[in-house]
């Protein structure tokens, strides 16, 4: 049997058990596409590492870590460090990512990923307003020119 771990960031929050059978399915997945036994591996710790809940402006989003232990083609036994990405979509969790790790370090920089894309640029940064000014001022310049060596 597996362990649900919860840490400082999800203490407050209490998961369905329908909720946390999905994600045992799809660390299970996970374990599979990673190329281990689903009979003789096992998923032995579960956390949800990051919950950002559904909002009006947005869809929300869940990571959840996994350890256990793999067992390969070989018959050899690996620690596995896990994780599983998901989209709250319309109180719905739909898998975006699933993956296994040789080590903690390889999952943490899965991590600082996750954080970067949460950070999406936007057009109200100055950078990409001017490179929209940019790219048209040149259609402008391009189509000005066509149309003069055209007409002459």
């Amino acid at each position: 049997m597996w362990r649900v771990i919860v840490n400082a960031e999800t203490r407050t929050r209490r998961f369905s058990e329908r909720t946390l059978r999905q994600v045992q399915l799809d660390c299970k997945r996970a374990m599979i596409r990673g190329r281990f036994c689903p009979d003789r591996s096992e998923v032995a710790e579960l956390r949800c590492a990051a919950d950002e809940p559904e909002k009006d402006e947005g869809f929300g989003s869940q990571l959840w870590y996994f350890e256990g232990w793999g067992v390969d083609l070989y018959d050899q036994r690996h620690t596995v460090f896990g994780v599983v990405e998901y989209s709250l979509q319309y109180g719905l969790h739909e898998l975006v990512e699933d993956a296994v790790f040789e080590s903690d370090d390889q999952r943490e920089r899965f991590r600082e990923m996750y954080d970067q894309e949460k950070h999406k640029a936007t057009w109200r940064h100055p950078s990409h307003r001017w490179l929209a000014l940019g790219v048209v001022l040149t259609a402008v310049f391009s189509l000005t020119y066509l149309a003069i060596v055209t007409l002459t």
